[in-house]
């Protein structure tokens, strides 16, 4: 297991493992993965495509249910949790950005910012929002629809999303993979530089080394094994 000291770890994995049925028989899709990852700590999980990556990262988020093995987020346990009380905790400590931004169409930028504010009862939303666009320089762009906006707005809008509510856990899949090389650097050093700033815990799952580089640790995925 990769051991992390000094304090409880903000995230923990025990055994986890995932299985699927397929026309060939059970397929393992994770093997048994363990790992700790402390409070601030920036941690990349590394691998080609098909290693696992991915279903780790649900696993670990409480998207979805390992088929053996534990999670435990800030002590609570997330797997011994129905999906109710999983969503709870993810609205209340966790962030997410994803490769494909996950906006919604039909919501300007400033309600996509909004909307986990007030999904989880946030006074104020509003003016969160507003300051979270600023502080990723959107402010002139509040207004705008995603199909208004470039690829490395839609991902900044998306980062906003994810720090508005505080999270002490980020994880972002592959949050530059669909953004040129040169917007892509600017994203990642705007999730660094708020990630510093806000003191959150970041598990980044890439396939780009020189961004993995970037976290304090490097952990490598093959074949469905953490190794």
């Amino acid at each position: 297991m990769e051991q992390a000291t000094g304090q409880t770890p903000v995230l923990k994995a025990e055994g986890l493992t995932r299985k699927v049925s397929s026309p060939e028989g059970e397929l393992t899709i994770l093997d048994h993965a363990e790992l700790e990852i402390r409070a601030g700590e920036s941690v990349a999980i590394l691998g080609p495509s098909g290693a696992g990556k991915s279903t780790l990262l649900s696993l670990l988020a409480g998207l979805d249910l390992p088929t053996a093995g534990k999670v435990w987020v800030n002590g609570v346990e997330l797997t011994a949790l129905d999906e109710d009380g999983r969503a709870a905790v993810r609205a209340d400590q966790v962030g997410f950005v994803f490769q494909s931004f996950h906006l919604v169409p039909a919501l300007t930028a400033l309600e996509n910012v909004m909307l986990p504010l007030e999904l989880s009862g946030r006074r104020d939303a509003r003016r969160q929002a507003r300051a979270a666009l600023e502080e990723v320089g959107l402010g002139p762009r509040v207004g705008h629809y995603p199909r208004q906006l470039s690829g490395g707005e839609r991902q900044r809008v998306a980062i906003a999303r994810a720090f508005v509510a505080g999270p002490s856990l980020l994880f972002a899949d592959e949050p530059t993979g669909n953004l040129d090389t040169r917007t892509g650097g600017r994203i990642a050093d705007l999730l660094f530089r708020l990630n510093a700033e806000h003191g959150t815990t970041l598990v980044l799952v890439t396939h780009d080394r020189a961004l993995a580089e970037r976290c304090d640790r490097q952990l490598e995925m093959d074949a469905g094994r953490l190794l």
